[in-house]
């Protein structure tokens, strides 16, 4: 990382959040002293396997297993508290002591968005993006209402009430008088479990844009760890099928307070396949046995849901707009050994809509649900060994190495990193 212009790395999804940024994190956590998530909340998931030890995060950063680099939670993250308490202990439990920062100025779910966000999954009908429920939406939308509460409030009980009761009751006349259901739990229960939760997060809570500005000034090494994936991002995704954040690297800015033109290093995760949970339109999807295949040899199911993850070729289509809208310098490839086996790799270059060819992602929802794929066939590697990925670049078969160099060339970015397993030694350099 010396070698770049800048101490600040940022690893990004390039589809749809299943990338395995995870991994790639933990690739560079062990050697950043600190390690920043800047936006989403625990509707994230990412598996993290150090010495055989596996961990399924999904608020705090993947850095924490280190025990080393600091970890934070920054502004433009929303946070469940009960959640975020429930997994520091959990880290705990494995042995690791957390080096935690959480920003002052971070949104806090209420139990209110959790019932919100279910009524309003039903009122979306085909239009839902397929929420996993966890309060996202409704949190984002009262942060523009302006009727946010934020971690520093749980720390102040006279202004948590004076918001808490704007807020409370905004939400319950959403869910019973223009959705038609009950919020159960009372404005005097939540007031008194969130003061606690305030109580026992206070030592993690503080002004974390100053920190990470005084690090940065200082010669420190931070790590910006993305969430989902650019095809989630609110404006840049497949809207409405999309997250409630701005998941693209722009977003560091304004979720922590670092400028982004200190940014020097920006790696997009591409996992050499497709996959997603959730609803939307998914041009390059395949089904049957050989979706199954696919899938199976992926573990392709949800950390935070545990659904099966719909599975399809790579969709470069994707991918050059990850390129773009991130100002990707480079691209991390995950997961190239589950596609040991198959003959042949379709690559989806383009969409036919309606006899057009389209080679860049469509606003138009009209555009994607008609979109074709279009591919281009390469030619399968076999079934390689351990013994083969183990020897480096050099010694992949070519037509993996075509693989390669086919979509460096669509997409016009640097492939530096390929990953062929989950563990952190299972990553050639290029």
């Amino acid at each position: 990382m010396n070698s770049y212009p800048s101490n600040i790395t940022a690893i990004v999804g390039a589809q749809w959040g299943d990338e395995g940024k995870g991994k790639i994190t933990d690739f560079f956590a062990g050697d950043s002293d600190y390690v920043v998530r800047f936006h989403g909340g625990n509707n994230a998931g990412h598996t993290i396997i150090v010495d055989g030890i596996t961990f399924k995060l999904h608020l705090i950063p993947s850095g924490i297993v280190y025990g080393t680099p600091t970890s934070v939670i920054g502004n433009g993250v929303v946070v469940d508290p009960k959640a975020l308490l429930d997994e520091i202990a959990y880290i705990k439990e494995k042995g690791v002591c957390p080096k935690l920062m959480v920003s002052d100025r971070a949104h806090v779910i209420m139990p209110y968005h959790i019932v919100l966000d279910s009524a309003l999954s039903g009122h979306q009908g085909q239009l839902a993006a397929g929420s996993t429920r966890r309060g996202i939406a409704p949190v984002y939308a009262d942060k523009m209402f302006r009727n946010g509460i934020r971690m520093v409030d749980l720390l102040e009980p006279d202004v948590f009430q004076e918001k808490l009761e704007k807020g409370y009751s905004f939400a319950k006349g959403l869910i019973e008088k223009s959705l038609g259901k009950f919020l159960e739990i009372t404005l005097e229960d939540i007031f008194s479990a969130y003061l606690s939760y305030g109580k026992q997060l206070s030592e993690y809570i503080c002004d974390t844009s100053v920190e990470l500005y005084n690090a940065h000034k200082s010669g420190k090494s931070i790590l910006f760890e993305g969430a989902q994936g650019i095809s989630l991002d609110v404006d840049h995704g497949v809207y409405p099928f999309t997250t409630s954040s701005n998941t693209a690297a722009g977003h560091i800015s304004t979720g922590t307070g670092v400028s982004f033109r200190e940014v020097g290093r920006i790696i997009g995760v591409v996992k050499a396949y497709l996959s997603r949970v959730g609803e939307s339109p998914l041009p390059s999807e395949i089904q049957d046995n050989e979706a199954e295949t696919l899938r199976e040899k992926g573990g392709e199911y949800g950390t935070t849901t545990g659904r099966p993850r719909r599975v399809g070729w790579l969709d470069l289509v994707q991918v050059r707009q990850a390129v773009r809208v991130n100002g990707l310098t480079e691209i991390a490839l995950t997961k190239l050994d589950v596609l040991n086996g198959f003959d042949e790799l379709p690559v989806c270059i383009a969409y036919d809509v309606k006899g057009n060819k389209i080679k860049e992602m469509p606003a138009s929802l009209t555009s994607y649900r008609k979109a074709k794929p279009i591919y281009k066939i390469l030619s399968g590697w076999g079934d390689l060994t351990d013994n083969v990925w183990n020897k480096g670049y050099d010694a992949l078969p070519q037509t993996l190495k075509h693989y390669i160099n086919f979509i460096e060339s669509e997409v016009e970015c640097p492939i530096k990193i390929v990953s062929v397993g989950p563990q952190r030694h299972e990553t050639i350099i290029r």
